[in-house]
């Protein structure tokens, strides 16, 4: 199967894959997604699009898990922004998560949560609880590349199909 963008001969639905996925990856991939077997020492953005190509920067989206904190009550929830931008932790996600504070989720929490590994956290399968924000521009990209879950591997979704994903909301401004 060729993959919609990039280099990727071996793309396969991620539905064909599981067994290389995390199990609450597993459940919840779709025959729309594709997976990509990659090497897990190029799992960072920086050394994935320096093997892959740089055209792919732009078609690759970061999820990171964020902490909202108010009074004695803690948030998590997850954030996917194009690589190209930053994650608006202390504006963006501070307001819409109601929270007087807003950080990064220790790495710990994050992997501990997600039953990810830490560098691969992907939007697809994380906590139904949880909020899940996407930049509108990731919504807007055809075909997003983005983790699997796991450092080995990256998933290659329709940009508009984040927006499904439970717990979605497409927030403009996001990405900074």
């Amino acid at each position: 199967m060729r993959a919609p963008i990039g280099p990727f001969e071996d793309a396969q639905p991620a539905t064909e894959r599981r067994e290389l996925l995390p199990p609450p990856v597993a459940a919840a991939v779709t025959a729309e997604m594709l997976h990509v077997d990659t090497d897990p020492a190029i799992a960072d953005t920086a050394d994935f699009v320096a093997t892959y190509g740089q055209d792919l920067l732009e078609k690759s989206a970061n999820c990171v898990v964020v902490a909202g904190k108010r009074g004695g009550e803690l948030t998590l929830a997850a954030c996917v922004v194009l690589s190209t931008t930053r994650v608006d932790v202390n504006g963006t996600v501070r307001r819409h998560l109601g929270a007087r504070k807003a950080s990064f989720a220790s790495m710990d929490t994050a992997v501990s949560e997600t039953g990810m590994e830490y560098g691969g956290i992907t939007p697809v399968g994380l906590p139904a609880a949880w909020p899940l924000l996407v930049d509108a521009a990731v919504v807007e990209t055809a075909h997003v590349v983005i983790g699997s879950g796991a450092r080995r591997g990256k998933l290659i979704v329709p940009g508009k199909m984040l927006a499904t994903l439970p717990g979605a909301v497409v927030l403009d401004g996001l990405g900074a």
